[in-house]
């Protein structure tokens, strides 16, 4: 029997098929879907920001893209002993109206930057995404086949 695993804001879940991951609420937040293909496990983790630079505390390393991929990604291929990762992401919404386009503020677009950035350091190939935009997400992620659902308000739901 499968089970849906939910992931909160600032975390990550592993698990295997048939089980199925979930997050809601990916407003400028990226989920990053990750899955080692033959041992049909996979990660789910809903970073909130780019990087951990500018902050002291980095003990809530989950919320950060540069700290929670690489760390993740080694749990993901020391318990599957698989090289071969693969990805989805959804995310990154600009879901306020700035006058400014100050970099600062374009959180959203900062934390696909960094994603992005980070899974090419770590050689993970980015299968699909669904990013950007001024509208949230929720992402469901199926272990059986990498199907990855992203549904967002008033819309259809589709597959990445």
């Amino acid at each position: 029997m499968s089970e849906q695993i939910k992931v909160g804001i600032s975390d990550y879940k592993l698990t295997s098929a048939p089980n199925e991951l979930a997050t809601i609420g990916l407003g400028s937040c990226v989920g990053i879907a990750l899955y080692a293909p033959k041992a049909k496990v996979g990660a789910l983790s809903h970073i909130m920001l780019p990087d951990s630079s500018s902050f002291s505390d980095t003990s809530k390393w989950a919320k950060f893209a540069n700290l929670a991929l690489p760390k993740i990604v080694e749990e993901l291929r020391v318990q599957t002993n698989e090289t071969k990762i693969l990805a989805k992401i959804a995310g990154g919404a600009s879901m306020f109206s700035f006058t400014s386009e100050s970099q600062t503020l374009q959180i959203g677009k900062r934390n696909i930057e960094s994603v992005k950035a980070t899974l090419k350091e770590l050689n993970i190939p980015i299968l699909s995404e669904h990013v950007g935009g001024k509208m949230g997400r929720s992402m469901f992620v199926d272990l059986n086949d990498f199907n990855v659902k992203v549904r967002m308000v008033n819309r259809d739901e589709f597959i990445l």
